[in-house]
Parts: structure tokens; sequence; C-alpha cells
């Protein structure tokens, strides 16, 4: 598999971005914590590859400490 895109890959970044933030609308923390974790299972089962998951997993939780 290829390596996970880190360099800006959206063609319309500020729509995507205004999507995700709509997907929290009128949410709790509760579901809005589940409606992250759903999104993320959905794209994961999109790109399919359990090594590219894993490297995404792993740049996500190294930028949190940096």
């Amino acid at each position: 598999p290829m390596p996970v895109t880190t360099a800006p890959n959206l063609s319309a970044p500020d729509d995507i971005y205004e999507a995700i933030i709509r997907l929290h609308d009128g949410l709790t923390d509760e579901e809005s914590a589940a409606a992250n974790a759903r999104l993320i299972l959905i794209l994961a089962n999109h790109i399919g590859e359990a090594d590219v998951i894993r490297e995404a997993v792993a740049l996500a939780r190294n930028s949190l400490n940096p």
C-alpha cells in the first residue's frame, strides 16, 4: 500500500470542514463523539487497507505529542 498522504489533497477543504462541523449540529457531546467514531469507521472501511489505517492512527497519535 501507498503511504498516507499528509499533504493537502482536498479539492474543497473549506466545504469538507463545514460538512464535518455541521455533522455535530444539535448533538450532545456523547452523540458528537459517537458521530466522529462512525465517520472514522466509515472512512476506514472505504480505505480498506489495514496498513494504511494503522499508519494514519500512528500519525494522529504522534501529532498529539510533537
